[in-house]
């Protein structure tokens, strides 16, 4: 009998062990999001959105104010089409401006949102128009070294 009790504390244990394991990779992995705080929805379009995912993070100086509900394409402007779910409790001006930002130099991806000035505040259904797009390093290095075999095509270059 006390064998058999053991086991059943020893069970439990991992039992406990293994779901903390599951939570913590779940919530480490974005796929989790435990907000019980009521939410209203908006949407933004923006010509690239690089790797953003659902579920990414809305933050508004550094604090996380939203998540990503859902991403699709509009065919008939060509620009992705984010759905925003930001909580209730934070109300943003309606010429607030949305970017597309990366935690650290290879992190995750998330939207920043930088507060407006205007009177009004955002409510369900809108649609801000004031954004920019995910900085694609593809495109970066490309135009570097564009620009350095341009200066290398320049007037010094015949000198040399």
């Amino acid at each position: 009998m006390q064998r058999s009790r053991n086991d059943l504390w020893v069970g439990l244990f991992v039992l406990i062990g293994a779901v903390a394991i599951l939570f913590l990779a779940l919530q480490a992995a974005n796929l989790l999001s435990l907000s019980f705080q009521s939410t209203y929805r908006v949407e933004a379009r923006f010509d690239n959105i690089g790797g953003l995912k659902p579920k990414s993070a809305v933050r508004s100086g550094g604090v996380v104010v939203g998540r990503v509900e859902a991403i699709s394409f509009d065919d008939k402007t060509f620009q992705a089409r984010v759905i925003l779910a930001l909580e209730s409790r934070y109300k943003f001006p309606k010429d607030s401006s949305l970017k597309i930002l990366t935690s650290g130099l290879l992190g995750d991806q998330y939207i920043g949102v930088e507060a407006g000035a205007e009177e009004k505040v955002l409510v369900a259904g809108d649609v801000i128009t004031s954004t920019q797009s995910a900085i694609v390093l593809e495109n970066l290095i490309g135009q570097f070294i564009y620009n350095k075999s341009a200066e290398g095509a320049g007037p010094n270059a015949a000198k040399k």
